[in-house]
């Protein structure tokens, strides 16, 4: 749904957004987004083109939007779960050992990509090895903003989602006092939308 009517996009809700009313979920890390502390909305912006003239260049909007990255923090349990829980995606992808680190990790993700392992053909002319869809190397990911009386209204959606960075643990001696360990991680994705809770997608054009 497209809101084109100028009467329709004027404010009807006064109240500030609060930075500490969301809530964030990953399909793929569930133990880590239990402990999530902070997660960001990525900024957007657009190329362009520069019109030469014998005065002042004119620019002109481009095609291509860039996105920026989805980072999110969280602070780590006891037992690391939740930073093994992405430490293991991400081995999955690189797969530094051998390329069963791969196939692991598209085997795990068999419960929400039933097709995603496909199965070995022996019959003459077919492919014998057929690549398996990667829909479980990635994860779909949800932003649920809240109102200041913990009402959903508002969902950030992220698609195709996968790790590209994981910060390091620091354990020290000298602390002191307790600062639980916190990690940080950083996402791509191939596009994002806000959407109306349990609704469609709303796309706002000014």
């Amino acid at each position: 749904m497209t809101i084109i009517n100028s009467a329709a996009r004027q404010p009807t809700k006064l109240d500030y957004a609060s930075p500490t009313q969301f809530k964030f979920n990953i399909v793929k890390l569930p133990k880590v987004e239990y402990f999530c502390t902070s997660v960001n909305i990525p900024g957007i912006s657009i190329n362009y083109v520069e019109q030469q003239t014998p005065l002042k260049d004119i620019p002109h909007p481009g095609e291509k939007l860039k996105y920026s990255d989805l980072t999110m923090s969280f602070i780590v349990d006891e037992n690391l779960e939740n930073y093994q829980e992405i430490h293991g995606w991400l081995v999955g992808l690189g797969f530094p050992d051998s390329y069963a680190d791969y196939d692991t990790l598209i085997q795990a993700g068999k419960d929400r990509f039933p097709t995603s392992k496909s199965s070995v053909s022996t019959e003459l002319g077919k492919i014998r090895y057929p690549a398996p869809s990667q829909g479980a190397a990635f994860s779909d990911a949800t932003l649920m903003v809240l109102t200041n009386k913990n009402n959903p209204v508002v969902e950030v959606r992220f698609k195709d989602v996968f790790p590209i960075n994981l910060s390091n643990l620091n354990y020290s001696q000298q602390a002191t006092d307790i600062n639980y360990l916190t990690a940080d991680v950083t996402f791509k994705y191939s596009i994002y939308n806000f959407a109306n809770v349990n609704k469609k997608e709303v796309k706002v054009t000014t």
